[in-house]
C-alpha cells in the first residue's frame, strides 16, 4: 500500500512555504509487510498489490480469519455428539432433513450472496458514471468556456476552482459512504475482535453522526450548488455561449446529482433486517444438526465432515455480508481511495495544457496521416493535389490486405514469392496505374528519410 508523511509547512521570509514528500510504495516483499497484521486485515485491498501465493492458499481478501472461531465451535461441537453417540448414547438421525434443510440453506444462501453482489456492482457502476461524469464536465468547461482578454487570468483561475469543485464532489461522498466518521485509532484487542469477526468489536459508523449538536449538512450538494453558480456566471458573461454546451453542463450536474442520490441509496437500503436474521438462523441450525445426520454413517469422521461443511456455508454467508456494503473499510470493499485518486489524476490531465487548437495537432510533421502507407506529415502532403491524396488513401486498404497476406506465409513461402515476382500485389487485386508513380514516389522518399 502506498505510504506517505504528512506534508509540513515551514517559514521562509515570512511566508509559508508547503514541503510535500514523496510518496513511498510498500513492495510485496518488504519484510516488514507480514508484521502488519492491522494492515493486512483492514480494507480496501490494493488493486495494484501482486501476491505470489496460489489464488487458493492466500488470505489477504480471504474470509478465513472470519471463520476461526465458529469453526472452533463446530468442531467442538461435532467432537462433543461424536463421543456422547459412542461412548453413551447414540444421538444419530435420519439423514433426509440433511436433504430437506440443504436445499433450504441453499436457497437461502443463493438469496443472500446475488442480493449483496448486485449491491456490490451497483455501486461500482455509480463509481464509474461519476468518472464519465466529472471528465466529461472538465473538458466541456475546460475548452468550450472562452477566456476574455481582458479578464483572462480571472476566467483561467476560474475554470481551475471548477476543475477543483469537481475533484472536491468526488472526494466528498466518499467520505460519507465509506462512514469513516471515527478517526480514533482503535485498539489492539479490538482489531483482533475485528478480525476474528466478532460482533462486539465492530463499532458503530453513525456514532458521532448520531452524536451531534448541530446539523452535519450534505457537502457533496453543497459543491453542487457552487459548480451550478459557476454555469451560470460564465453563461451570463458569454464565455460560454453555444446553447448545446449549456444544455450539457447542466444535465452532466444532474448526472452527478443523481450519482449522489444513488449512492446514498445502496448504503442505507441494506438487506431487510428480517432476512438477515432468518437466513443466519436457518444457517446455524443446518450446521449445527449435522453431526447428528453423519454420525451413522462417517463415525469419528463426523468431526472432520462438520467442519469442513461448515466452511463452505459460513464462507457463503460471510462473503455476502461483506460486500453487501460496497463502501465500507472491508478488505473486499470498493477501493475508493483508489477511484477518487483517479478522478484527480484524470483532470489535471485535462487542465495541464491550454486547450489545444486545431492548428496544434494537425499542421505538424509528427501527424503521419498515410501510415502504414507513408510517415509524411502535413507539411509534405502540402505539396500534393487533392486527387493525389485521395489515390493515396485508396491504396492503404490493398497495402493492409497485401501485409496481412505476407505474414501468413511461411518463410519459405515467402521466399519464393519474391523469387517469382508473385508477391508484388494481391491475386485479384486491381490499383490504377496512374497512381503507381505517386506510391513509388512516396515510399522512396520515405525511404530517404
Amino acid at each position: 500500500m502506498a505510504n506517505a508523511e504528512k506534508p509540513r509547512i515551514t517559514r521562509t521570509n515570512g511566508s509559508n512555504t508547503l514541503h510535500v514528500p514523496e510518496l513511498r510504495r510498500r513492495d510485496s516483499d518488504d519484510s516488514d509487510e507480514s508484521d502488519d497484521l492491522e494492515v493486512y486485515f483492514v480494507g480496501p485491498r490494493d488493486l495494484s498489490h501482486h501476491s505470489r501465493w496460489p489464488i487458493f492458499l492466500q488470505l489477504h481478501g480471504s474470509v478465513t480469519p472470519l471463520m476461526v472461531l465458529p469453526l472452533l465451535f463446530v468442531g467442538g461441537w461435532a467432537t462433543a455428539i461424536t463421543c456422547i453417540s459412542f461412548f453413551v448414547h447414540d444421538l444419530g438421525i435420519n439423514q433426509l432433513l440433511l436433504t430437506v434443510l440443504g436445499f433450504v440453506v441453499g436457497m437461502a444462501l443463493s438469496f443472500r450472496s446475488s442480493t449483496a453482489y448486485e449491491r456490490y456492482t451497483e455501486g461500482r457502476k455509480y463509481w464509474a458514471q461519476l468518472l464519465l461524469a466529472t471528465q466529461s464536465l472538465a473538458r466541456l468547461i475546460w475548452i468550450h468556456a472562452e477566456e476574455r482578454e481582458e479578464f483572462e487570468k480571472e476566467d483561467l483561475l476560474g475554470k481551475l476552482t471548477f476543475c477543483n469543485m469537481l475533484v472536491a464532489f468526488a472526494f466528498a461522498p466518499k467520505q460519507i459512504t465509506a462512514e469513516k466518521q471515527d478517526r480514533k485509532p482503535p485498539s489492539r484487542w479490538k482489531v483482533v475482535g475485528m478480525m476474528l469477526g466478532l460482533p462486539m468489536a465492530e463499532s458503530n459508523p453513525r456514532k458521532l453522526v448520531r452524536n451531534s449538536k448541530k446539523p452535519l449538512g450534505n457537502l457533496p450538494l453543497e459543491i453542487l450548488d457552487h459548480c451550478s453558480a459557476f454555469v451560470k456566471t460564465i453563461i451570463d458573461n458569454g464565455t460560454f455561449k453555444a446553447p448545446i454546451y449549456q444544455t450539457q453542463a447542466m444535465t452532466l450536474l444532474t448526472q452527478m446529482n443523481d450519482i449522489l442520490t444513488g449512492t446514498d441509496r445502496v448504503l442505507n437500503t441494506p438487506l431487510p433486517i428480517a432476512y438477515s436474521i432468518a437466513i443466519a438462523q436457518i444457517t446455524w441450525v443446518y450446521i449445527l444438526l449435522l453431526p447428528f445426520q453423519l454420525f451413522n454413517s462417517l463415525g469419528w469422521v463426523t468431526i472432520p465432515a462438520s467442519m469442513f461443511a461448515a466452511y463452505i456455508i459460513l464462507g457463503i454467508a460471510l462473503i455476502g455480508r461483506e460486500i453487501e456494503n460496497p463502501f465500507g473499510d472491508d478488505v473486499n470493499d470498493l477501493p475508493l481511495d483508489i477511484f477518487c485518486e483517479q478522478i484527480r489524476q484524470d483532470i489535471d490531465v485535462i487542465i495541464c495544457r491550454a486547450p489545444p487548437t486545431t492548428e496544434d495537432f494537425v499542421k505538424r510533421d509528427e501527424n503521419a496521416l498515410l501510415y502504414p502507407l507513408s510517415n509524411q506529415g502535413y507539411s509534405s502532403l502540402q505539396s500534393k493535389t487533392v486527387e493525389e491524396i485521395r489515390e493515396l488513401l485508396r491504396a492503404k486498404p490493398d497495402l493492409t490486405f497485401k501485409k496481412e497476406e505476407e505474414n501468413t506465409l511461411v518463410p519459405g513461402e515467402r521466399l519464393s514469392r519474391l523469387l517469382s515476382g508473385s508477391s508484388s500485389r494481391p491475386s485479384g487485386s486491381s490499383r490504377s496505374p496512374r497512381i503507381q508513380p505517386t506510391i513509388s514516389k512516396t515510399v522512396a522518399s520515405d525511404a530517404a528519410v
